[in-house]
Formats: structure tokens, C-alpha cells, sequence
């Protein structure tokens, strides 16, 4: 999507607030004990109070109103009955629909007592969320997103997950730009316009390199195993850089 007026604008920026708003309660929420489905049925209850949708059910008819990984799943978690135990490292998945328009936002939270490496893993995946977003803006490379991202990665000792894009929202949960690389990708070739509406998504790990399928249709493992962080934001590229949508309270 490319943004054309300020309605649509308003439109993306609450959206991207309830879905912000949704993560954040969801992270406050995290402890040892509850199942995953407990922690899905808060951020249902967030969006649906806003009058939002929860995307994966819309779009895909995933079984759940969120995606939550837990350790050893990298992506599209199912929630239900797994219990969060103490040293998890959870990953949390919000997108969702309002008015027509649709964000997307994610993040990674060490459950106390987290080991140091984790915790550098998730402070260091946050850092590369905001390597990549500042490579944002109207008439940029959308390949910079990736070079930036995957020199950070280099620079620190980790691995990126290379079959997991960043991608275009809006009128859409996925749409142009599609497979928007956060790790370098020499074919890449397209640039980023003024008002256009994408994802930044790197996921960083301790030595995973590619997300595969397991038993079932949905969640994904990393390959390796290793544990894997993922943090995300919505943005629209402008002459000013990134103006990021999915930030709580907005």
C-alpha cells in the first residue's frame, strides 16, 4: 500500500496502535505458569475491545487470535495448552484488521530467570529491528534494509533467518512489496516510495538459518535449532525516514 491521503494515514495509525497495544499487553501478561491460550485470549480481548479483527484468523484461518512461539518454534505458533515455563524465550505475533486497513507488529520476551545469552538475544534482536527501520525512507534501496541488518548480525556473532521476510501491509496483511529481505540479498533491486506501507521483521538467532515446518500446518522450527528472536514493526517511508505506526498509545 502507498499512502495517498490523511484519512488513510489516521486509519493505519490506529490500527497500528491497537495491535501495539495488544503486544504490550500481552508482554506485561507473560509468566511462568499460564498457557499460551491464556496469553492469546488477552490480546483477543484487546483487539476485539478496539473493534479490530485478528488478522491470522481473517486472512488465514489460523487457530488462534495471535501467533505465539515458544523456544524451539521460530514462527506462527499455535496457541492452546503449552505452558509457559520459567527460561522460556516467547515470541509474540499481533496483526489484525480495523476500517479495511491492517499492521502487523511483533516481539520476543525472556520469561525470568532468563540466561544472559538470551537476554543479549532479545536486547541485541531489538537493536537490529532499529538498524533495519533506519534504512526506512522514500527513494531508499529497500536492499539497505537487509545489508544493515546483516552487517549487525555479522558484527555480533549471529545468524539471520533467511526464509522469513519482512513484507508490504495496508489494505492487506501481506502485499507489494513482497519478500523484503532482512539479510543481504545482491538481487535485490526496487526502492522504497514516498508513502509506502511494509513490515521490518529481521529474525535474529544464536545459529538458525532457515524456519521449517514441523508436524503440523502451521508453526515453524528453526534450522538449526536455536534459539531465535523476532521483533516488528509497521512503517511508512517517507522524505523524513520511517514513521513507525505500531508504537503503543500512539
Amino acid at each position: 500500500m502507498t499512502v495517498s491521503s490523511d484519512d488513510e494515514l489516521t486509519a493505519l495509525k490506529r490500527i497500528g496502535r491497537i495491535v501495539a497495544d495488544a503486544l504490550e499487553a500481552m508482554g506485561r501478561a507473560i509468566e511462568p505458569g499460564m498457557t499460551t491460550g491464556d496469553l492469546d485470549r488477552i490480546g483477543r480481548a484487546v483487539l476485539e475491545a478496539a473493534g479490530a479483527r485478528p488478522a491470522p484468523e481473517l486472512v488465514y484461518g489460523f487457530p488462534g487470535a495471535t501467533c505465539i512461539s515458544v523456544n524451539e518454534e521460530v514462527a506462527h505458533g499455535i496457541p492452546g495448552e503449552r505452558r509457559i515455563a520459567p527460561g522460556d524465550l516467547v515470541n509474540i505475533d499481533v496483526s489484525a484488521e480495523r476500517d479495511g486497513y491492517f499492521a502487523d507488529t511483533g516481539a520476543s520476551f525472556a520469561v525470568p530467570p532468563a540466561t544472559r545469552a538470551v537476554e543479549r538475544l532479545c536486547r541485541d534482536g531489538r537493536r537490529a529491528l532499529w538498524t533495519g527501520l533506519r534504512q526506512v525512507g522514500s527513494d531508499r534501496p529497500l536492499a539497505g534494509i537487509g545489508r544493515a541488518v546483516g552487517d549487525f548480525a555479522r558484527r555480533n556473532g549471529y545468524t539471520l533467518v533467511r526464509n522469513l521476510a519482512s513484507h508490504g501491509v495496508g489494505t492487506a496483511l501481506h502485499e507489494e512489496p513482497t519478500e523484503i529481505a532482512t539479510w543481504p540479498d545482491a538481487a535485490e533491486r526496487r526502492r522504497m516510495r514516498e508513502g509506502m506501507v511494509l513490515t521490518v521483521e529481521p529474525f535474529l538467532s544464536l545459529g538458525a538459518e532457515f524456519a521449517e515446518d514441523g508436524d503440523g500446518p502451521w508453526t515453524l522450527y528453526s534450522r538449526p535449532r536455536a534459539l531465535t528472536v523476532q521483533y516488528e514493526h509497521t512503517v511508512v517511508a517517507t522524505r523524513n525516514g520511517p514513521l513507525v505506526l505500531t508504537m503503543p498509545g500512539r
